[in-house]
């Protein structure tokens, strides 16, 4: 099928990317309590999706803006009748996904039951269970008589009952808040080998006699519903608040934006849903979608284990790099070469050794960092704390708005600036999501620089699930050039040049157009070009279109793109020297690989930066050569064995069909885990080398 347009619309190559998501779900292949896992995934990244796009293009659409121009060429009020059937057959596909996976749970002596297959000493468990845990967390509402519906919030699942009165059968309304603070997955007493789990909100629904025995009622039923509000942060332009007052009023705020999704069990009684929506106030321009029995599933992300350790991937244990002892002075080997840190594959911890050796050297003098997103109880802040306890001088650059990781991160800051932290807010309309970090040593008589620079966030939570690489460099060039960015925050009108980074907003677009121009030069003149790319998201229209030249000039294009991917490749006249594939495992694909063939000396490029219009205009991004020839060989190996995985690799398509990576004859090749056979081969090689 030959496409008329020339561009994939990015909300439904994001749905189309959560539906890969859904796939490994799906996936007998997949550990069945992984697969639960990955339902809980699709789940809370559907949340997030209405949390903001939705959220952004219902602004529109309320606007009276058509928005064809944003939008790839369709208006936002269609869009938003799409998203909306689209996310409607994903529930409904997710809801058997759920089906099947439990059906076969019971296969393994393991049961989900609800209110109704409840036994005796269950029936005593449970009651022990709500009297001290559940009833004491709950909140409860009665509607009628209120003169103003209370606000419900979008992080929470609700309940809402219909009583129906023996007196003249008056028909009462209440909800019910499903508490955060408890597991919503309560373990029960085995039996017979048997393991037994019921929801949080079946157990509400067994005490509704409890909770409303003081009404005289001849029913009761319980439905669940959930919504999802608009969370786009509107800051205030008040000079005189400080960036924290203002980020944090406007977090406030987002409890009571808008409403944008409203989900509903559809086994409720039509009229209690229209109470509900109408008391709401939620109209047509919603995405009003019949569910389940049970939503808020994002919480299977946290569904206990049970012992059955036999029911998921098996962990590997991540790995030291090759020659850099995480017992001795990693600036003493920094120092003399560059290493790489690929995690997981790799331990995390040297980032956080890093920190902590110049957090106690007496030589260093000063450490700046940027912060995006951080752990619960970040190693990274208590190194940084440290440090300024022993008298460096630390400056932390903090963004205050990554999104919903804002409360995290004005604690935080104000936990930095009770130590005597320097904190830096960013700029005025740009956030900063670059990855950095510089120190500076007093060595024989002057200052010498240490760092690293990674494409993604110094947190030691994610680190273990999310694929990222990180280079330690004493490059002096480099690390001088990422001193100027620190500059630059401190004084925001004044334009550097750097000499080896390449940083947004000002020189990333022009200089990747560049870097793929030379490429179809060297193309029109017969000689070695190619380009490859490993990324997050390609939505930018004029990148793909440098791409498209590109290809019809003659260079071998190949992306490996988790999520958006708004170009269409394979298009004979258009980008039929472009293949796109799409790598959703175990492991999420996070890093920013750039690899230019140059006519045999070939470049390498890491990066925080994505080809979206935001990485490469709105924000402060930075993208680092890697000039070291092994790292440069070995980044290369990482990105050709994604490139080789006929397992978990998908097409990216105009059809936005998901097809796998046929194997065509080929043995059995799943990336990750081959990419963490070549790290386990490295560090064996490096001992042979030893031992030589």
């Amino acid at each position: 099928m030959v496409p008329q347009q020339k561009y994939i619309d990015r909300e439904k190559s994001w749905l189309a990317f959560n539906a890969r998501v859904l796939q490994e779900a799906a996936d007998d292949t997949v550990p069945l309590l992984d697969r639960l896992r990955f339902l809980g995934i699709f789940s809370n990244n559907l949340d997030e999706f209405f949390r903001v796009r939705f959220a952004a293009i219902r602004r529109l659409s309320l606007s009276g803006i058509s928005g064809e121009k944003y939008l790839g060429g369709v208006s936002s009020e269609q869009l938003l009748h799409d998203i909306t059937e689209i996310v409607i057959q994903q529930q409904t596909e997710s809801l058997e996904i759920l089906q099947d996976i439990e059906s076969k749970l019971e296969k393994e002596n393991i049961f989900i039951i609800d209110e109704n297959g409840i036994s005796q000493e269950q029936e005593n468990y449970l009651k022990d269970f709500f009297i001290q845990k559940l009833s004491p967390e709950l909140v409860t509402i009665i509607l009628n008589d209120l003169a103003e519906f209370p606000l419900l919030k979008d992080t929470l699942g609700y309940l809402a009952v219909k009583l129906v009165m023996n007196k003249n059968e008056e028909i009462r309304y209440a909800v019910i808040e499903i508490p955060k603070t408890i597991n919503r997955f309560v373990v029960l007493p085995s039996t017979n080998e048997k393991q037994y789990v019921i929801l949080l909100d079946d157990v509400i629904r067994h005490n509704l006699e409890s909770i409303f025995n003081i009404f005289d009622y001849k029913s009761v039923s319980a439905h669940m519903i959930k919504i999802t509000r608009d969370a786009q942060l509107d800051i205030d332009s008040d000079l005189s608040k400080s960036m924290i007052e203002k980020i944090s009023l406007s977090v406030k705020d987002r409890r009571i934006g808008e409403p944008v999704r409203f989900i509903y069990d559809q086994e409720i009684e039509e009229d209690t849903l229209n109470f509900f929506l109408d008391k709401m106030k939620i109209v047509s321009t919603d995405s009003i979608i019949p569910g389940g029995r049970y939503h808020n599933r994002r919480d299977y992300m946290d569904f206990p284990n049970l012992g059955r350790f036999d029911l998921l991937y098996k962990s590997n244990m991540p790995l030291p790099i090759p020659g850099l002892n995480l017992e001795g002075s990693m600036l003493e080997k920094i120092s003399k070469k560059d290493y790489l840190l690929n995690a997981p594959y790799q331990s995390f911890s040297y980032l956080t050794k890093f920190l902590r050796e110049a957090a106690l050297d007496p030589k260093v003098t000063t450490i700046k960092i940027t912060l995006y997103r951080l752990a619960k109880n970040s190693q990274v802040i208590s190194s940084l704390i440290n440090a300024a306890k022993n008298g460096k001088k630390v400056t932390v650059q903090i963004e205050l708005q990554a999104r919903f990781d804002e409360v995290s991160n004005i604690s935080y800051a104000e936990q930095m600036k009770t130590e005597g932290i320097e904190l830096i807010f960013g700029i005025k309309g740009l956030k900063v999501h670059s990855k950095i970090c510089v120190i500076e040593r007093f060595e024989n008589d002057k200052i010498k620089r240490y760092g690293f620079i990674s494409t993604g966030n110094f947190n030691e939570s994610t680190a273990k699930i999310y694929t990222d690489v990180t280079l330690f460099t004493s490059h002096q060039q480099i690390l001088k050039d990422i001193s100027k960015i620190f500059d630059f925050f401190d004084v925001n009108y004044r334009v550097h040049r750097y000499k080896h980074l390449i940083v947004s907003p000002h020189y990333t677009r022009t200089r990747f157009l560049k870097l793929m121009d030379r490429e179809i030069i060297h193309a029109l003149a017969g000689r070695k070009a190619f380009i490859k790319l490993k990324m997050n998201s390609l939505s930018d229209f004029e990148m793909i279109d440098k791409l498209y030249e590109a290809s019809n000039a003659g260079v071998k294009i190949q992306l490996q793109i988790r999520g958006i991917c708004s170009l269409i490749p394979g298009i004979k006249g258009l980008s039929e020297n472009i293949e796109a594939i799409s790598i959703v495992d175990n492991y999420l694909e996070h890093s920013r690989v750039y690899i230019f063939g140059n006519a045999g000396l070939t470049e390498v490029y890491i990066s925080s930066a994505d080809f979206m219009a935001r990485n490469l205009d709105g924000r402060v991004e930075v993208t680092c050569p890697i000039y070291d020839q092994d790292i440069k060989n070995e980044l290369i190996d990482h990105f050709d064995l994604g490139w080789k995985g006929n397992v978990k690799a998908r097409f990216h398509s105009f059809e936005l069909d998901n097809k796998y990576r046929q194997r065509d004859g080929n043995p059995i090749f799943r990336a990750q885990l081959e990419t963490y056979k070549y790290y386990q081969n490295k560090l064996v090689q490096a001992v042979e080398k030893v031992d030589c």
